[in-house]
């Protein structure tokens, strides 16, 4: 079944509330809401790049809030283990059985904090339950419920004690954005409310988690013309193509980009993606999932540069097929 005009406005209507309700928490950072919030709905996660105390948690609490879910921070280190991140099974002498304990990864919005500071032991872990959304204990297997998503950061200015997160991971996150400084006169009516340290906790829930799948299942069905399928493929070949790239979109990249586009052209009122759906998404789905000829990046070349080369080169398609 496809997504009707009817349902496409109804989408777009709860999609609105939930980031007007967000960006109360989030002053002057309604974009990056906006895709945070889209990428929920297309059961993907979120890669932050940002410098310390740019509102990354208030981001999370405040969306777990809007939804009426749960939201949980876990502080990456190099001495966090696995079991801290997705629980442990432990004996209860009680009851002569062994019993799990659910680690932070349970909740509906995780918040995993600098993760390029754990060991690669730890951020497989992570990274494992984020494709699957199962944990999987001795033998075990637990679901991680809908939503979930993970937001997680990594600080762009101090590298030193990290473990950089390689090209195959960095894949397995639909966007990759950062919320950067508010503008002067956001930042001065963030400091009159200064006094309330959480700002998600005044905030009233806007829609239930179990209407957030629904939302998530609803989007999946919005109608992608042949003509798009065809010109997200041809984008994602070109980048392979191009003479700056060691290594282009991968076809995992290519179905983010249309998955995300589904609920964009939603979240905006259609029941139909467009190629202008893609051209805005692009930076956002696959600047994180490009490999740099050395030669190239010494050069100036820059994964930006290379989105933008190839969303001018290839031709957006302007009927149907």
């Amino acid at each position: 079944m496809t997504m009707s005009a009817e349902q496409a406005a109804w989408f777009h209507g709860t999609f609105t509330r939930l980031v007007d309700s967000v960006d109360q928490a989030l002053m002057g950072k309604r974009e990056v809401v906006g895709l945070v919030v889209a990428t929920m709905l297309a059961e993907g996660h979120v890669l932050l790049e940002d410098a310390p105390g740019t509102g990354k948690t208030s981001l999370a609490r405040a969306l777990a809030a809007t939804v009426k879910g749960t939201s949980n921070r876990i502080q990456f280190t190099p001495d966090l283990l696995p079991s801290d991140v997705t629980g442990v099974t432990i004996y209860d002498q009680n009851a002569h059985s062994f019993e799990f304990h659910h680690g932070p990864i349970f909740a509906s919005i995780v918040l995993a904090d600098e993760i390029n500071r754990a060991s690669p032991k730890t951020q497989s872990a992570l990274l494992e339950v984020m494709e699957e959304s199962k944990v999987t204990v001795d033998g075990t297997t637990h679901d991680v419920g809908r939503p979930f998503l993970v937001i997680a950061t990594q600080n762009p200015i101090e590298q030193a004690g990290t473990y950089r997160l390689p090209e195959a991971q960095l894949d397995r996150f639909l966007i990759k954005t950062s919320i950067g400084y508010p503008t002067l006169e956001v930042t001065e009516r963030i400091l009159v409310g200064s006094a309330e340290r959480n700002t998600a906790a005044s905030l009233t829930p806007i829609i239930t988690t179990n209407a957030i799948a629904d939302m998530a299942d609803l989007a999946a069905t919005c109608h992608v013309d042949q003509a798009v399928l065809r010109y997200v493929a041809e984008l994602a070949e070109a980048t392979r193509d191009d003479s700056g790239t060691q290594v282009g979109v991968s076809v995992r990249g290519a179905i983010a980009m249309v998955r995300l586009a589904k609920v964009w052209a939603a979240a905006n009122g259609r029941h139909f993606v467009t190629p202008d759906d893609i051209k805005l998404l692009a930076p956002h789905v696959w600047t994180h999932r490009l490999v740099i000829d050395a030669e190239a990046e010494f050069a100036g070349t820059t994964a930006e540069t290379v989105i933008e080369r190839v969303l001018g080169a290839v031709a957006a398609p302007v009927n149907r097929a």
